[in-house]
């Protein structure tokens, strides 16, 4: 790649990519300080003045989602360096970054991760053909022959691309088609929550951006929406850059790319990916100089408003009449004639789309708040309150779970409407909606979570708990609806606004915008930083459409269209003290009534961090780069490079060799004969208790298991050597797996119903796994029940044989026959009713064997007496940790404590330390 970009990207180019990028940002640099100087005004003169808006009636939550991480699991990527598949461990913090690691261990032992992708401005894709059609128009006048390897092939069926038009492209496959659909939810949550990058809290820097960005984009004839306003406002400033940048580039080096159509595709992509890097460093830096000199300026000028206020006022609306004499007769005339007639089909095609996915949002925190409380009726207690409430605080920020709200916006289509009034795409209005559904709903829950909050204290007993769970919810819905109506009303009002201003001052420019020079001459020298013709311009022109707009919207709440409620109407708050409650503090249920004794260790703390969304898959792959995330890789841990196939990486030998190669990995590794491979999935403890002598696999985490190739599953698979089950995975019914000596399956993997899968060496079940009623397992020599492992009634397990570990669940009706079983682990517990031989000691405490099953113990290893003492485990070794519960789903949280950092790692990246672009 250096040898490509060497000729392509000589100093000579360079220095005019350096140039041309330091043209634009002067441009924008003089567009941003005029609208800085306007911002800044209308911030103190909104201040001054007050809101007269609608109060919400929902609470707001400032911090929702500290010391939290959305998503953690694994999938493939495929490495464009040394062109191979390879498993990769993928955490998504709290603020949406995509962050690859090696694998899970090196995530729990803060070892610096592989890559960093912030995801603004990508698109999702799930299919190559998607892809390629994209790639093919990136680089016009190059397309592969039929029957050519395209440039990159995928080793199973469920792609998942991230697309940028500039930067780097990141593939990743997974190996089923449920995996693909939560995977595929968690990234759209990432581009989704990173294109909202321009932080609102910011009363004058976002506006004086955005307003920036639309005057130096209308001064060079280029009106309507713009897709890539994404990011934040460096990888906004790099994308204007690149809009004019790139035609000129690929019509200078497109004709001199070589070799065959994919290879010029590929060194196409890298050298755009080169040039955004170089634009986006320089961006940077001269953004960052233009903000500090304004910040310098700003204590002055805000001294000059306050003192002036009213002067300046009396200015610029003399300056108004002036304009609106001379424009608003037009524009009238082209509102009447291009505009008004559209106002209504334009609001129906958002109205209907929008309402929905608000409509769904309601249902779906209706639903879960309904299912909690009949499972409190159902469980009872106070501990079972604080478990759901853990739950349902993070709902908003549960992909999967959100998903069916954000689809709704899919059916946004403007159709004719959108040609006709310059609307590249409606992708800006889909992700605006959505992310006012995601804020509606934290509002509604944790609305709900401080008015319950305040009720504990008064209730007696589980029956009033639940009424006044129930009472509580409807108070909600109600404010719900209110706020609802009122944020759809706005936005369908700004939607408007932003589809048809455009487009009317791209038609009054010819006649207008060459006589607004002579209006300069009303405004005093002392006012002109905080007065701009052309900003008072375009409010003449939006005076002019937006009392048909306003009336559109009022039209359409009278007739309670999509359940919009009236201007007039006014929702009186019947909790009034409800937002003198410390508004934007988190609540912590598990602290507050989750009894937990002590501080957790901050090492622990970060491994265990609670998860939103619960892992699919914890031995499938993990994640992938950031555009440049090669530049990110420190020295000592490059990525390897391995000679390159002498086939094309398209090409079907090679995706074969992709998947022996993989099925390889994953039978070397499951038979964990390599030092290296042990270390990769958990170091080898031996601890004792009593005599009972127990094996510990420090690294058995979830996502720790041995890494599966993608051709390693399906249906009737056989491997010598398979990864088996992942910790919690269900074994449907009617299927029979055979386990001589098996590796115990991998946490959460899931085998479909009906397949059968004989492993000559396999193991037991992993940490949570699930066994379902019918399935039959023979195990030649395995470990005793893991301390807290449930064996339901009915089941009959003979001894000599390994049960499941730790937490593992055996239904009604199965059989697991055992040669010789070591007795339960500390900790067990053997309900009434259950028949027990025992020749030797009995079970420890709390190892659980439901009524009515049947426990033979011949041969039964000594374990602790009840309340007896176990020794722990040397300091340095890996230690068993209990599962997580997080919201929507269980998660088996790391297995093992991590071993003391080695001095010189990098630190802690959970909080989601992510580039720039």
């Amino acid at each position: 790649m250096g040898d490509v970009l060497s000729t392509h990207l000589d100093e000579g180019r360079r220095q005019h990519i350096a140039e041309k990028t330091g043209k634009v940002l002067g441009e924008f640099a003089r567009c941003y300080k005029e609208q800085y100087g306007v911002a800044l005004f209308n911030s103190v003169r909104y201040e001054i003045e007050g809101n007269g808006g609608p109060q919400a009636q929902l609470l707001h939550r400032k911090v929702p989602l500290e010391d939290h991480v959305i998503y953690s699991g694994n999938l493939f990527q495929y490495i464009e360096e040394n062109k191979k598949w390879r498993n990769r461990f993928c955490v998504v913090p709290h603020n949406y970054g995509l962050v690859l690691y090696e694998n899970k261990l090196a995530y729990e032992r803060e070892l610096p991760p592989r890559v960093l992708i912030n995801s603004a401005g990508y698109k999702v894709l799930t299919s190559v053909e998607q892809y390629l059609e994209l790639v093919s128009s990136s680089l016009p006048g190059v397309t592969p022959k039929s029957g050519n390897a395209p440039i990159v092939k995928c080793p199973t069926d469920f792609p998942l691309i991230l697309w940028h038009p500039y930067a780097r492209h990141y593939y990743f496959c997974v190996m089923t088609g449920k995996e693909q659909e939560k995977w595929g939810a968690v990234f759209q949550d990432c581009v989704r929550h990173c294109n909202n990058g321009i932080s609102e809290d910011s009363k004058v820097e976002a506006p004086a951006f955005t307003d920036a960005v639309r005057m130096y984009r209308q001064s060079k004839e280029q009106y309507g929406t713009w897709d890539m306003l994404c990011g934040n406002q460096s990888q906004v400033l790099s994308n204007l850059v690149m809009e004019e940048l790139l035609p000129e580039l690929r019509s200078a080096i497109g004709p001199r790319l070589k070799g065959k159509a994919q290879e010029r595709q590929r060194t196409w992509i890298q050298i755009s990916d080169a040039v955004y890097r170089m634009v986006y460093e320089q961006t940077k830096a001269q953004y960052d100089a233009m903000v500090a000199k304004c910040e310098v300026e700003r204590p002055q000028m805000e001294s000059t408003i306050r003192t002036d206020m009213d002067q300046i006022i009396t200015s610029k609306e003399h300056l108004s009449s002036k304009i609106r004499a001379f424009v608003l007769p037009k524009a009238e005339i082209c509102v009447r004639n291009h505009v008004q007639p559209y106002i209504s089909s334009i609001l129906e095609a958002l109205m209907t789309p929008t309402s929905q996915g608000f409509a769904e949002v309601r249902e779906v925190f209706f639903k879960e708040v309904t299912d909690m409380n009949m499972n409190i009726v159902n469980e009872g207690g106070l501990e079972k309150l604080v478990e759901y409430m853990e739950k349902l605080s993070h709902l908003a920020f549960h992909p999967v779970k959100m998903q069916s709200c954000y689809e709704k916006m899919d059916q946004l289509k403007l159709e004719g409407l959108q040609q006709r009034f310059d609307v590249s795409s409606t992708s800006v209005f889909k992700q605006r909606a959505q992310i006012h559904m995601r804020q509606q709903m934290d509002d509604a829950v944790y609305t709900f979570e401080t008015l319950l909050h305040q009720e504990l204290g008064k209730l007696q007993g589980k029956d009033d708990l639940c009424k006044s769970i129930q009472r509580i919810l409807e108070r909600v819905l109600k404010k719900y609806d209110y706020d609802s109506s009122t944020v759809r009303k706005k936005f369908f009002r700004e939607a408007l606004l932003q589809i048809t201003i455009p487009f009317l001052l791209k038609k009054l420019a010819p006649t207008c915008k060459g006589e607004l020079a002579k209006f300069q001459e009303l405004i005093f020298e002392d006012f002109a930083s905080f007065i701009l013709v052309e900003n008072t311009y375009e409010e003449v022109v939006l005076q002019s459409v937006m009392k048909d707009i306003m009336q559109a919207v009022k039209e359409a709440a009278v007739q309670r269209k999509h359940n919009l409620y009236r201007d007039s109407m006014v929702m009186h708050n019947s909790d009034p003290n409800l937002h003198l409650l410390g508004e934007g503090i988190p609540i912590d249920w598990a602290e507050e009534h989750g009894g937990q004794p002590e501080a957790e260790p901050a090492a622990d703390k970060r491994r265990r961090a609670k998860q939103v969304v619960s892992v699919i898959q914890d031995d499938e792959g993990a994640l992938p780069y950031e555009a440049g995330a090669e530049a990110l890789l420190p020295p000592s841990s490059p990525e390897p490079q391995e000679p390159e196939p002498a086939v094309p990486p398209g090409s079907p030998g090679v995706v074969a060799e992709i998947r022996e190669m993989l099925a390889k990995e994953s039978m070397e590794e499951a038979a964990g004969g390599q030092a290296e491979e042990r270390l990769t999935n958990g170091t080898h403890a031996t601890r004792q208790s009593g005599a009972t002598e127990e094996v510990v696999a420090a690294g058995s985490a979830p996502g720790d298991g041995p890494p599966r190739g993608p051709a390693s599953d399906g249906d009737g698979a056989r491997c010598d050597a398979p990864v088996s089950p992942a910790s919690g995975a269900g074994v449907p019914l009617g299927d029979k797996v055979h386990h001589p000596t098996a590796p115990s399956p991998a946490p959460r993997a899931e085998i479909p119903s009906g397949d059968k899968v004989h492993h000559a060496a396999a193991a037991s079940p992993a940490s949570g796994a699930e066994i379902p009623t019918g399935d039959k397992m023979h195990h030649a020599t395995a470990a005793s029940p893991a301390s807290g492992a449930g064996v339901p009634s009915g089941d009959k397990v003979h001894p000599t044989a390994a049960s499941p570990t730790s937490g593992a669940e055996i239904p009604t009706g199965d059989k697991m026959h055992h040669a010789t079983a070591a007795s339960p682990t500390s900790g067990a517990g053997v309900p009434s009713g259950d028949k027990e031989h025992h020749p030797t000691p009995s079970p420890a405490p709390r190892a659980e064997a439901p009524s009515g099953d049947e426990v033979h113990h011949p041969t039964a290893a000594a374990s602790p007496a009840p309340g007896a003492a176990v020794p722990s485990p040397p300091a340095g070794t890996d230690c068993h940790q209990p599962g997580d519960k997080e919201t929507g789903e269980e998660v088996a949280p790391p297995v093992a404590c991590s071993p003391p950092q080695p001095a010189g790692t990098t630190e802690s990246v959970v909080e989601g330390v992510q580039t720039e672009f």
